[in-house]
């Protein structure tokens, strides 16, 4: 276990950056284009990600972007 201390214009930063890698993901993951191997090292990016969004995020931001179940789960 880490811990890490950061002032709010950094909390404010890294949720930023999160959320715009979030929306990316989300976007390719609807591309059917994209390969079912590299779709599911995708989702696994995506489910780290949510967890460290959720460290910095408010409740209510983190619905936005609360991950889908899909059908394996």
């Amino acid at each position: 276990m880490l811990g890490l201390l950061i002032n709010e214009m950094e909390q404010k930063e890294i949720e930023y950056l999160l959320r715009r890698e979030l929306e990316e993901l989300l976007m390719d993951l609807e591309d059917h284009r994209i390969d079912h191997m590299v779709k599911r090292a995708m989702r696994e990016r995506y489910r780290i990600l949510f967890q460290l969004f959720r460290r910095v995020a408010s409740e209510k931001e983190c619905m936005k972007y609360m991950p889908k179940r899909s059908e394996n789960q």
